[in-house]
Parts: structure tokens; sequence; C-alpha cells
């Protein structure tokens, strides 16, 4: 077991909400009803969504536009309520996309649409232009011998399943993080693969990758779904396919961006924190819209709503606003070091980076003696629809490194079968949003946040608890 995990176990263990956790009262039930009615009639997080998207838009870890974002959330916090509101340093990896360029040579030469894979590097300024071999999986790559790949441009030709509980993405994504720096190791000069994404039209989806320590970086792209199908029918003509890859992408060096933490203090026990989470970065296609400024703007809209209640919560009721989900985790890691470091004691934590879809379920990762606060909650939560759900939630990336190291997660689950259609590419804009779906998202999480806010008791620790994530982009559910 990690130091660190016996260090944040000795946090629970010794914290003042050192009672096992019981069913809430009703009076505190029907508190939380009030709030998610009051939610349905009146939030609005519809408007903090536009407001992000379209006074900063796209904002890439270590850009004018991220450091224009960390600037949105301190002036917009200010309006919700909150008694503390402060920026926490973080040091991000900037990247310059730069223009990409992918083109069938040889049998039938044809255009593609492709995007460079994020944090890759670019190519010569000539490109390269070579020979192309396909693999249907990463595992038929991972088998390939290096003889086999060396010198070739690699295909992954992996089609992701869609889904609504994003298993697909889980199954999928590891082409994309992982796929590059196998590809390397191999021989292979550059690497396409097709998109990480379910929309049949013709845009590709970026993403983060990396490279295993002592692995060259190669350049690496995303194809659109039909250009991977137009690759793949040239393949399936029997002859020899060559492709040519230019990219100016680019590393700059690391640059300076935050996480933003506001606080509702506690009335009765403010030094145990009921944390929501979101990423205030995105990719640079879009506008973030359903990645991520909806989950920004559940959590806003939640908040507000917290604090507008007649009484205060028992415990603080804590919003950050993570940096640099996207490429790396930073933020998370960054803030999880300073919490271990001041002996912060995070009760339990929700995560908002699933776009808008409705929510169908609400799952937990808790010890089992909260099991009954967790019942208590599906009740509040029945007259959304909301099904029930199971004991093996993880969260969501930001709050991995949390988690990691025993803090128990909520998790409310969003429809994913439209969200990987657009999910980091050019349409992510903010006219897929749709409000309705928004209200009920403030409706579900502000009414569980009050419930765990205030319930006597808390939730344990997590029940398995994994290695803390490495400084990866693919271990978030980017």
């Amino acid at each position: 077991m990690p130091r660190c995990f016996n260090v944040v176990l000795a946090l629970f263990l010794l914290s003042p909400a050192t009672a096992l956790a019981a069913e809430p009262p009703r009076a505190l039930l029907e508190e939380a009803a009030a709030l998610r009615d009051t939610a349905l009639a009146e939030s609005d997080a519809w408007r903090h969504a536009w407001s992000l998207t379209t006074e900063v838009g796209p904002r890439f870890a270590g850009s004018a536009g991220d450091r224009a974002a960390v600037a949105w959330a301190l002036a917009n916090l200010a309006n919700v309520g909150f008694d503390d509101i402060r920026p926490q340093t973080v040091i991000v990896p900037a990247w310059e996309r730069g223009v990409a360029e992918v083109r069938i040579t040889r049998p039938f030469p044809q255009p593609l649409v492709a995007v460079a894979l994020g944090m890759t590097v670019g190519t010569p300024e000539e490109g390269i232009e070579a020979p192309v071999i396909r693999f249907e999986s990463l595992a038929e790559l991972e088998a390939a011998r290096p003889a086999k790949v060396r010198g070739h441009i690699v295909f992954i030709d992996e089609r992701m399943e869609r889904t609504r509980d994003g298993s697909g993405y889980s199954a999928a994504v590891q082409k994309r993080s992982r796929g590059p720096s196998v590809a390397s190791e191999r021989g292979a000069v550059a690497i396409v693969i097709r998109s990480v994404g379910t929309s049949n039209n013709r845009i590709a989806h970026t993403g983060g990758t990396r490279f295993a320590e002592g692995v060259r970086p190669i350049p690496a792209f995303a194809l659109s779904n039909p250009d991977a199908d137009m690759l793949a029918g040239q393949f399936a003509t029997g002859r020899s396919v060559q492709l040519l890859v230019r990219s100016t992408a680019r590393s700059l060096p690391p640059g300076r961006s935050a996480n933003v933490i506001a606080d509702i203090r506690g009335a009765e026990r403010p030094d145990e924190i009921v944390i929501l989470a979101a990423h205030l970065d995105s990719w640079d296609l879009g506008t973030g819209a359903q990645d991520n400024a909806t989950g920004v703007a559940i959590l806003l809209e939640s908040a507000r709503l917290i604090a507008m209640m007649p009484r205060r919560p028992s415990r603080t009721v804590r919003v950050v606003l993570y940096a640099n989900e996207e490429a790396g985790l930073d933020g998370s890691r960054t803030y999880t070091a300073a919490a271990l470091e001041s002996g912060e004691v995070h009760v339990v934590g929700i995560e908002a980076d699933q776009g808008a879809g409705r929510i169908f379920a609400f799952n937990s990762g808790v010890g089992e003696e909260a099991l009954p606060v967790i019942e208590a909650m599906r009740g509040i939560l029945a007259p959304l629809g909301i099904e029930g759900g199971d004991n093996s939630a993880t969260g969501g990336a930001d709050l991995s490194t949390l988690r990691a190291v025993g803090m128990p997660v909520l998790s409310l689950e969003h429809d994913s079968s439209a969200y990987f259609d657009l999910h980091h590419t050019v349409n992510d804009t903010l006219d897929k949003v749709d409000p309705e779906a928004l209200k009920r998202a403030v409706a579900a999480y502000a009414s569980v946040v009050w419930i765990a806010a205030n319930v006597a008791g808390d939730f344990g620790v997590f029940p398995a608890v994994p290695p803390p994530p490495p400084a990866d982009p693919a271990a978030s559910s980017e």
C-alpha cells in the first residue's frame, strides 16, 4: 500500500467524521428534494456554458485561451456565493498543433481528413512518405515483429463502439494513448489511427498520446471515420498502400495555468470537504462545450443554489476547476499533493466531465457502511428518471489522484450515446447542448451534494485502491 495512502487513511480515521454513516433524517431528505425541485424550476446552467464557450472559447493548457479561462473563472465564481475563491498555480506543458496533412499517394491518390494527436511531434518540412501497414487493433500491433513494421507508417483501424455508459471509449482509447509509442518501438516512421470517436461525419477526433521513456516520438494523426474507411478500402484491393503525412506540430516551453478553488464554508464541520470537480481546459479544435463547459456550468449552478439555501451546509462544499485535464492531469496532481501536505480531509468527491446527456444512473465507490446514504440519495434522484446503480464507481479523471489515496466517490452517469460524436472535435460547440438536460443535471448534482455535505458520519474509504495514475493524458476520461 503506498505511503501516501496511509497518510490519507489516517486523515480519514482521525477526522471528526469518524461515525459510521446512517440513513439521512427525513428533514435532510426534504431539504434535498426541495433543492432538486428548485433547480428544475429555476436553474440556468446554460448561461454559464454560453459565457465560457462564447467569451473564452478554446482553452488548451498553456495557451492564451487557457489564461483567459482562469480569469473568467475567478470573475464568474465571484457571483455564485462562495466564501473564498483562489487560484492555485499549476505548471503545464504547452504545445502548438500547427497544420496537418495526410494523403494517400498509392494506389489511388486521395486527400484524407486528419488531425495531429495532442503533444506529438511534427514531420520534416517535406513530410514523410512511406508504405503503410494496417493493424486491426493495438494488440495486433503489439504482437507484430519489429522487422515487419520498420520503415512503415502504421495504421490502427480499430473502431470504437457506441455505448450509453461510455465503455466503448475505454476499450478504444489505448490505441491513441499508447499506439504511437508501440509503433515507434517497432521502428515505424509515423502512425495514423481511426479516430477514437463514434461520428460518421468527416471530422477527426484529437486527444492526448504519450511516448514511453526512451522511445523516440513519431508524428501521430487521427483520421475521421469515413477517411479511415477509405484507407481500409484501398487495402482491401490487395495492393500496397502509401501515405504522405505532414505536420508542423511542436512543443513549446512549459507554461503557467491554475486550478481555481472556491469554498462554501461549512457551518459545523468546516474542515471536512465535499469536493465537486470539473476541468476548465479544453482541446483547441472546438469551443469545449460538452467537454467541459457543461461540467463547469453544472457545478457553478449547483453551488449557487446550495449557497442560497436557508442554512449553511454542515461541511464545506468545494468546487475545483482543474487545469490541464486533457493533456496530463497536472492540475489534479498539483491539487492532491497540496492537500496531502496540508492535511485536508476530503470526505467524498463527485466529478462532472461526461457532457450534458441525460443522467440515467447513480453509482458510488464508498465504504459499505455508507450504502444506506447512497440508497437515500437514489430515492431523491428517482423523480428525475435516474435508475439505481452499484458501488463500483471510480470517479472521473481529475479526482483519480484523491481516489487513489482513499477518497470515496459518487458518480452521476450521463448518457454518452452521442457524446463521442462530438468529443475532441471541431463540432464540440454550444449548439449541441440541451438546456433542459443541464437543468436536470443541476437538480441531480445539487441534491446529492447537499445530502453529502450534511449527513452524519462519513463515506468510509474508497473500496479498492489502485496505484496513483501516471503523468498521462490517457489516464483521464479524455
